[in-house]
């Protein structure tokens, strides 16, 4: 049952983000309060890092989207112009046995 790489990527994404928003929730009531200095700062300092890599995820899987779409465009091209160059080829042939009439 494994994923492919852009599940476990989506999957990793989802995860810090949402550990991200339960530290601002946490940090914004119960927390707040009772964070000393030190222990604030590097409370906030892990929710922005996971911010950071949350945000850092989504680019990189919009990057590798956009790279699949580029490649499914080109390979959906190349077929569309074999498929319309093996028409021409028959119908030449076909002009060729009807004595080149159409």
């Amino acid at each position: 049952m494994g994923l492919d790489v852009t599940a476990r990527r989506r999957w990793f994404g989802a995860i810090v983000l949402v550990l991200a928003i339960v530290m601002l929730v946490l940090g914004q009531t119960l927390l707040k309060e009772r964070l000393s200095n030190v222990v604030f700062l590097i409370y906030w300092l892990i929710c922005f890092v996971l911010t950071g890599l949350a945000i850092v995820v989504a680019f990189r899987d919009v990057r590798a989207v956009q790279h699949e779409v580029h490649s499914e465009q080109r390979t959906l091209l190349e077929s569309t112009l074999k498929e319309i160059e093996s028409e021409a080829q028959s119908r030449r042939k076909q002009a060729k046995r009807n004595g080149g009439k159409n």
